[in-house]
């Protein structure tokens, strides 16, 4: 189920946090009275005495949501397909501020994948954040490397935080620009 904007909640029990846009975590108390602002890719921005939040997927029945779910992969995979379906992961993963996922943002550089003999796979994925003092960066890292190993067959999956070449807007996808009125 997808959340409203500024959907109104009331924690159900005690849950891991991060807050945003610093990236220090944080436990948010059982009966805690807040808004959803941004329910996008599974993780969830939520409003709280002041302050924002970023709430994990597998997190989301704190919120009296649904928790994620393994995405579907075809039987006897080739690396392309699991290449395609990380790519789709990728497109799940949002900022926590931004409502772009990190793919129409321009900030995954590198993916690839590689295949071993039990047919699974390894993935090595490069990107960056859209500046290098964001506080979210290894919080949107740990999304991308979490979001990529739930696909089954996919061994463990690299991600590496970079800054060259340095991000900026001309990477973000023709649909991202008109959304953010770049364009």
């Amino acid at each position: 189920m997808r959340a409203r904007e500024n959907e109104p909640v009331v924690l159900c029990r005690d849950v891991r946090a991060v807050a945003v846009p610093a990236g220090i975590d944080v436990t948010l108390k059982a009966g805690a009275v807040g808004y959803i602002t941004q329910a996008l890719g599974g993780s969830f921005t939520v409003y709280i005495d002041g302050n924002l939040f970023r709430i994990a997927g597998e997190d989301a029945d704190a919120l009296g949501k649904e928790a994620l779910q393994a995405p579907e992969v075809p039987a006897n995979p080739t690396a392309d397909d699991i290449r395609n379906i990380v790519w789709d992961q990728m497109r799940s993963v949002y900022d926590p501020e931004i409502p772009i996922n990190i793919v129409d943002l321009g900030l995954v550089y590198e993916c690839e994948v590689d295949r071993h003999d039990d047919a699974t796979y390894d993935v090595r994925i490069m990107m960056t954040v859209t500046a290098p003092g964001c506080g979210m960066g290894e919080i949107i890292v740990a999304d991308v490397k979490d979001k990529v190993e739930r696909i089954p067959g996919v061994r463990g999956a690299q991600v590496d935080l970079v800054f060259d070449p340095p991000w900026n807007p001309s990477m973000m996808s023709d649909a991202a620009r008109l959304q953010t009125g770049m364009m």
